[in-house]
């Protein structure tokens, strides 16, 4: 009877925390989001830069630093892609179907899709604010870019943000230091050269969801600061539960001795 006795004590004492842990799981996945987005070069630009985008409910948050832009100039800035399921990527160069060696804006939407945000530093941040260079984020002398801003976005943004990218513009094709029409004029506005609208870097989601369990297993990737907490914590209310099941297995054992 004794043994009993203690064995359902250790039971009753670890089931908080069992319960515990079933009950913030689900609230985790459905409050927050976090993503780590690392954006590679597009037509030797040399740019490249990470984002760290987090969504609280229907609240967007975008950090991102990147480097090797063109200096001094502004670069337009882009959240492309599907909320509707279909599958949009960064492109390659096989994307470049006039031969002139550029993937353009126009020959890269086909991959990456129509814009869906426009990352702008103040203001409107749809789509008809795509080339509102005045409000877009502008490189410092050596070509570094830093951005943070948070907007409100829509349900269908929250649910698949996983299906959406990022992609920055503005190279310099002639390495002058500068847009300039060498290249071209823009097909999405002839008053821009096409160096000042091409895609400089893309940026696909890495990493997994905070709170939700990648598909396929277990990705790589940096989670925000908030995710890491959270996992702990959860680890350690795990721990605790282990703890108080050990501890019935050593106390029986003890009750067993006498």
């Amino acid at each position: 009877m004794r043994n009993r006795r203690i064995a359902r004590i250790a039971a009753l004492t670890a089931l908080p925390a069992a319960v515990a842990l079933s009950a913030a799981a689900p609230a985790l996945a459905a409050d927050s989001q976090a993503y780590q987005i690392n954006l590679e070069q597009l037509n030797d630009s040399g740019a490249s830069g990470t984002a760290m985008v987090s969504l609280e409910g229907t609240e967007l948050t975008v950090k991102i630093q990147a480097e090797g832009l063109v200096p001094g100039a502004p670069h337009a800035q882009h959240i492309h892609g599907s909320t509707k399921g279909m599958d949009f990527h960064c492109p390659d160069a096989s994307a470049d179907k006039n031969g002139d060696d550029i993937v353009s804006t126009v020959e890269g939407l086909p991959s990456y899709g129509d814009i869906n945000i426009s990352l702008t530093t103040s203001g409107d941040t749809s789509k008809d604010s795509g080339l509102a260079v005045d409000r877009m984020p502008t490189a410092d002398k050596d070509g570094n870019l830093s951005y943070e801003r948070t907007i409100s976005v829509s349900q269908a943004v929250t649910d698949h943000f996983k299906d959406l990218h990022i992609v920055q513009h503005g190279i310099d094709v002639n390495d002058d230091g500068k847009y300039d029409a060498g290249a071209g004029k823009s097909e999405l506005d002839p008053k821009l050269p096409l160096e000042a609208t091409a895609p400089a870097n893309c940026g696909m989601v890495h990493g997994a969801s905070i709170g939700e369990m990648p598909e396929g297993g277990v990705e790589t990737g940096t989670a925000a600061a908030d995710g890491g907490d959270n996992g702990q914590m959860i680890a350690l209310g795990g721990a605790g539960l282990m703890a108080a099941v050990a501890g019935a297995v050593v106390l029986r054992r003890r009750a067993g001795q006498r």
